[in-house]
């Protein structure tokens, strides 16, 4: 483990934050997509002699994303970040949470952290709840989006959350 250490250490004293370059158009919330995370550490673990693998694999019966850092002594680091998907045998969900475990895996082994493009988000007021609509829970399940995930735009009601 000396070898990937020290490739490590490098390497994370050279990264910097992703930027949050895409917006959620359920949530309307501001995130760093896989992309803006992949263009801040792939060079930098690169030139430190790092290369990233991110292979599915299936543990007890569940899908995961191992985010495997391979040094160029052989040397690994790796962890595991669950697959969540909204709906079972349905191409878009299965791939909104292979890329939503494949972006987590990387910022959260790697310690890197998104920030705004502007600066100004954290000074924003914070935005008070609205209740859920029909309307708003229709679109969040045709989106893919959990029950959890609408929580955090709008208020539920304990029956619209039963029937979600």
């Amino acid at each position: 483990m000396k070898n990937i250490a020290q490739a490590l250490i490098k390497s994370q004293s050279e990264m910097s934050d992703a930027k949050k370059n895409s917006v959620n158009p359920f949530l309307k919330n501001s995130y760093a997509d896989l992309n803006a995370i992949r263009e801040v550490i792939i060079p930098v673990l690169n030139q430190n002699n790092i290369a990233v693998l991110q292979p599915m694999v299936e543990i007890n019966g569940e899908m995961y994303i191992k985010t495997l850092l391979l040094h160029e002594s052989g040397e690994t680091i790796e962890s595991i970040t669950k697959i969540i998907v909204s709906k079972i045998n349905d191409a878009q969900s299965q791939g909104s949470g292979i890329t939503y475990a494949r972006r987590y895996g990387l910022q959260s082994l790697l310690n890197v952290g998104a920030v705004d493009d502007d600066g100004n988000s954290s000074s924003k007021p914070a935005k008070v709840k609205q209740n859920a609509t029909k309307e708003n829970l229709d679109a969040a399940k045709k989106g893919g989006y959990t029950i959890e995930q609408v929580k955090t735009k709008y208020t539920v009601t304990p029956e619209q959350e039963k029937n979600y």
